[in-house]
């Protein structure tokens, strides 16, 4: 005969998966059975898919603060946030609520940058707004030549960016400061960049209303709004980052879907060459790629 539960064993995983599955799920929360699993992962400390692989231990103190996960995810509080890490460009980064959490969108800058680049060439970047760190240190782990600068507005942002990339690896070829962006840079003797990267405040204040409340809610309002029309930090670049480019240097900028043609335009009248607007895996406009002017009449040629 099957051998009975004993009673003092504790609650069956799979229970417990399932239970977690629906109270999410009645939530109204997407990807519910997925999230389930990853906090439950992380309540008791299992390793990942092991509630597919065996059976694993369920403790007391794993069971509070699985309620404490459940009880946040149904406040719409993302598994990222609560977890304190997020996965990008395959690279495991913490956060937290001094940073934006990274969405794989933003990768289509990173492979815009190394399109453009040479593996061995010893690019010095700096990346503009850098919260976790995501942008520079997914691009040093690939180009290992290259060092960067990482300036974000929020002190906590940027020593949670240098904390992530003495953990990943890139900490001797990294340095992150707090600063107003190009502000900063006036006080940094850092010389002239080869690339200039920002994934920037874009989204218009009077969009706040219609986020989704996981990023309205969590997310800092210091990363997500680039005023009334959501294109101010744009405006900036535009006129300010040529100064701060070798002839012939790249730009490479995040935008919002809808704001292609006008951060393209302002690039163009403020005199940057090659502006070129890309698309992310769903074909909307998500990277825009400009160039510092060279001696004429070079300025125009396509790259």
């Amino acid at each position: 005969m099957p051998k009975s539960p004993d009673p003092q064993e504790g609650p069956d995983p799979q229970d417990l998966w399932r239970a977690a599955t629906r109270r999410l799920t009645e939530a109204g929360i997407d990807g519910a059975r997925l999230d389930a699993r990853l906090l439950l992962e992380a309540a008791f400390d299992w390793k990942p898919h092991a509630l597919t692989l065996g059976t694993p231990a369920v403790s007391a103190e794993g069971l509070a603060r699985l309620e404490g996960f459940i009880v946040r995810r149904l406040a719409h509080e993302p598994v990222s946030r609560i977890l304190g890490l997020r996965d990008f460009w395959s690279l495991p980064f913490r956060i937290s609520p001094a940073t934006l959490d990274p969405r794989p969108d933003s990768e289509t800058l990173v492979q815009a940058v190394l399109d453009r680049t040479e593996r061995a060439a010893p690019l010095r970047l700096l990346d503009l707004g850098t919260g976790s760190g995501c942008l520079l240190i997914a691009l040093l782990a690939e180009r290992p030549q290259a060092w960067g600068v990482g300036l974000d507005r929020a002190p906590a942002a940027a020593a949670l960016a240098q904390s992530n990339a003495a953990s990943l690896g890139v900490g001797g070829r990294a340095a992150f400061a707090a600063g107003d962006w190009t502000e900063a840079l006036t006080q940094m003797p850092t010389g002239r960049f080869d690339v200039i990267l920002s994934n920037p405040p874009y989204i218009p204040l009077g969009d706040r209303a219609m986020l989704a409340a996981d990023v309205r809610d969590y997310d800092p309002a210091l990363a997500l709004f680039g005023g009334v029309d959501g294109l101010d930090p744009y405006r900036r670049f535009a006129v300010d980052l040529q100064a701060f480019l070798v002839p012939g240097g790249l730009l490479a900028l995040e935008i919002g879907w809808d704001q292609g043609a006008a951060v393209q335009a302002l690039l163009q009248q403020a005199g940057w060459c090659a502006v070129t607007c890309l698309p992310d895996l769903g074909g909307r406009d998500r990277v825009i790629v400009a160039y510092s002017p060279q001696i004429e009449p070079f300025c125009d040629a396509p790259r």
